[in-house]
């Protein structure tokens, strides 16, 4: 008598749920930062997009908080090799805040409080990739975790996804940020596993 019934080909696995190369699971939430927690209140909080021209477009938190939100569900992946599955947020679209921005650019720099920053390819902001997120599992998003508002660019490793976000600069030329002028990858795909410069 065969151990397997015939027709059986064991569990289907959930491409949801794949690791990408390196990484390990975790049910934590690590706090991870390049410098001190800034204490930024919502009312001295705003956020600026500029571009390559020039033109400035500024949202403040009650003009933001006004936009319309999305509720992402999504997995993220540190370069230090943890991932966490079916993250809860919410937040707004890059869709929406770039909707009325008139712009050539293929690069943005992405600028913190704390004076922080990034660099993210400006097609990976859009259509539904990337939020500015102020709630994170139904709750007001933690400082440590980026609050008032931070980033959610969850493709990419983690690092791209700012922490007290305030602006995005577009850019002609890419110019490189903070952990990316000190060898991290330019781009950081965590399934072609970019975490350092030459990956």
């Amino acid at each position: 008598m065969p151990i397997v019934s015939r027709g059986f080909h064991g569990r289907a696995r959930d491409a949801r749920h794949k690791l990408p190369p390196g990484q390990y699971e975790t049910a934590d939430f690590p706090v991870l930062s390049a410098g001190p927690t800034p204490a930024v209140e919502p009312d001295e909080w705003e956020f600026t997009v500029r571009t390559e021209e020039g033109a400035q477009h500024t949202w403040n938190w009650a003009q933001f908080m006004a936009l319309p939100s999305d509720t992402p569900t999504v997995d993220l992946h540190c370069v230090t090799k943890w991932s966490k599955f079916d993250t809860e947020w919410q937040g707004v679209s890059l869709d929406v805040l770039l909707e009325d921005v008139e712009t050539s650019a293929e690069y943005t720099l992405v600028h913190s409080y704390g004076d922080y920053t990034t660099n993210v390819p400006l097609e990976d902001l859009l259509d539904g990739k990337a939020w500015i997120a102020y709630r994170h599992d139904g709750e007001e998003l933690d400082p440590e975790h980026g609050g008032p508002a931070r980033l959610l660019v969850p493709h990419l490793y983690f690092w791209k996804s700012a922490k007290w976000v305030r602006g995005i600069q577009l850019l002609d030329v890419e110019e490189r940020g903070f952990w990316e002028t000190i060898g991290y990858h330019d781009y950081g795909d965590p399934w072609r596993e970019q975490r350092y410069q030459g990956d």
